[in-house]
């Protein structure tokens, strides 16, 4: 059985959820899937714009990081990693994700899935090194991340910070 690892951080503004993405970017490595969760207006793509963006200004580079949520897919290359950003909100049948290349996509890189419950069994099995983040909204303002980590991402989430 893989390890596992889950830990709770509260997010009270988009400096928080920026600092978050930050602190997950060097972390990433080839073959992982992230998993976003959460009600619209959660954070999603905020926290994926976060992660996506430290991660090239980390490697010298700057691009605007759109939602992908009408094109589906959106690839961004570093020196070191391929990062596929992807919103699963507007697919109808889980067929289409093989139309998508999210299996090459984590051979090669990482895939950043948002709605990922809209993709069906299948896309859980995309990669052993899996990093789930359930986002939610709370009362009191702001937000709340928990992060589950398995396989490799266990080990990585244990000093995690931000």
């Amino acid at each position: 059985m893989s390890a596992v690892f889950s830990r709770d951080f509260d997010l009270p503004d988009e400096r928080a959820t920026a600092s978050l993405g930050a602190a997950l970017a060097p972390l990433m490595a080839a073959g992982d899937l992230i998993l976003l969760t959460g009600d619209l207006g959660a954070g999603k793509t905020a926290l994926a714009r976060a992660l996506i963006g430290a991660h090239l200004a980390a490697h010298g580079r700057a691009e605007d990081v759109p939602s992908p949520t009408f094109t589906l897919i959106q690839t961004y290359e570093s020196p070191a990693l391929l990062i596929a950003h992807v919103d699963l909100y507007r697919i109808e049948n889980t067929d289409e994700l093989r139309e998508l290349g999210l299996a090459e996509i984590v051979d090669e890189g990482v895939a950043i899935v948002e709605w990922p419950e809209r993709g069906g069994p299948g896309l859980l099995r995309l990669s052993p090194s899996r990093l789930d983040i359930a986002l939610s909204l709370v009362p009191e303002g702001g937000r709340r991340a928990r992060l589950t980590g398995t396989g490799s991402w266990a080990a990585r989430l244990e000093g995690l910070t931000i």
